[in-house]
């Protein structure tokens, strides 16, 4: 694969970017293409740098899995202390919502065996 793909391939899709952006934005206004870049440009290399935080503390605990936790570790030790406590709380919204559903979807299933 050549490098220009791989580096694109490592970055969020321009598009989602951009609706990102619109939703903080007064709605008269407009992005060039090269904010929606720059933009892009940082949020992959944000992800990548929390990533890599998150993968060195696996390799020091001896695993091979990131989990949420990791990366919120990594958002504290960044300096990202209060948006690693709005995650977490997305986060545990998230698992518990999921956790509904699939609980809600086995209820269904069995009312609809019985």
């Amino acid at each position: 694969m050549e490098e220009g793909n791989k580096d694109k391939d490592r970055h969020l899709p321009i598009a989602n970017i951009g609706k990102i952006m619109k939703r903080v934005l007064p709605d008269n206004s407009k992005m060039t293409k090269d904010a929606k870049d720059l933009v892009q440009e940082c949020v992959s290399e944000f992800i990548c740098f929390v990533t890599g935080i998150a993968a060195d503390r696996c390799t020091k605990e001896k695993r091979k899995t990131i989990n949420g936790d990791d990366i919120l570790k990594a958002l504290q030790q960044l300096g990202f202390a209060e948006h690693a406590e709005i995650v977490r709380v997305y986060f545990e919204r998230k698992v518990a919502q999921e956790a509904a559903a699939a609980a809600a979807a086995a209820a269904g299933g069995k009312a609809a065996t019985r």
